[in-house]
């Protein structure tokens, strides 16, 4: 990743805007979309600006003025300059996705929102309401959390019973729960034969488990293309022979033909 995506909670802060145009007031709506503060003097105390500016001069003097006193800065068609960049924004509260080309084009960011648009429905942000409503009646079900993390990735899937593109909702959060939904993968030990370092070679079955896996055994010529589109938080264990695996939870053994 050449940088690491973050949501940053605006309401109420400052954000420093300076500016004026079509551009400014693209930007002026989006933070007060987001429910910022907005500053439009450079001096202003905030941690983050803007800046809008056409003129390239009095842009480059504004943002090394900013850098000065600490502040991250975006420069809206200066990608150099940037210190953070703002995403093209799929928003389907609570539901937000971001994409972004780390400024190389906007127009390649907004070609890639317009298709998400119209390919998430409007029922994603009742989905996750829903989700987050039904967290202590989950953890009932499911006391343990790699059994939970299953269960939900399972609802999730593609085909599951609350996959995201199907249009569900709270109602079919509740069904969900009461007919006890159950994993899509027991816990234990699953090989996964590597063929290739490409990682878009993977099986779809191998894409979905490294996913859900708790721990991540894999021969040390596995490579990191490979073992990173595991779970961030999943255990990672160099083995060059087939671990013994008691749990709890799912594990995964990496290896290629050799190593059988």
């Amino acid at each position: 990743m050449h940088s690491l995506p973050i949501f940053v909670k605006l309401t109420g802060r400052s954000v420093i805007l300076l500016g004026e145009g079509d551009a400014a007031d693209a930007k002026r709506r989006l933070l007060e979309r987001a429910g910022a503060t907005i500053e439009t003097d450079a001096e202003a105390p905030a941690t983050l600006a803007i800046v809008a500016i056409e003129d390239e001069g009095e842009a480059l003097a504004a943002i090394a003025q900013l850098k000065a006193r600490g502040v991250l800065v975006n420069a809206v068609d200066r990608p150099a300059q940037c210190d953070f960049i703002l995403p093209a924004i799929v928003d389907r509260d609570p539901v937000i996705i971001a994409i972004g080309t780390g400024g190389a084009s906007a127009g390649l960011a907004k070609a890639l929102r317009q298709r998400l648009e119209a390919l998430l429905p409007a029922t994603l942000g009742s989905l996750a309401l829903a989700l987050s409503g039904a967290r202590e009646k989950m953890r009932a079900r499911w006391a343990e959390a790699p059994s939970r993390r299953r269960a939900i990735d399972a609802a999730l899937g593609e085909g599951g019973a609350l996959d995201p593109l199907s249009g569900a909702g709270e109602t079919d959060v509740r069904s969900w729960l009461d007919n006890a939904a159950g994993e899509n993968e027991p816990p234990g030990l699953v090989d996964i034969l590597i063929r290739s370092d490409d990682p878009d070679e993977l099986s779809l079955r191998a894409a979905r488990l490294l996913g859900q896996a708790d721990a991540i055994f894999h021969a040390p010529d596995i490579t990191p293309a490979i073992l990173n589109r595991a779970r961030a938080d999943a255990v990672r264990v160099v083995s060059v022979v087939r671990p013994d695996w008691t749990g709890p939870g799912l594990a995964l053994w990496l290896h290629r033909e050799s190593d059988t």
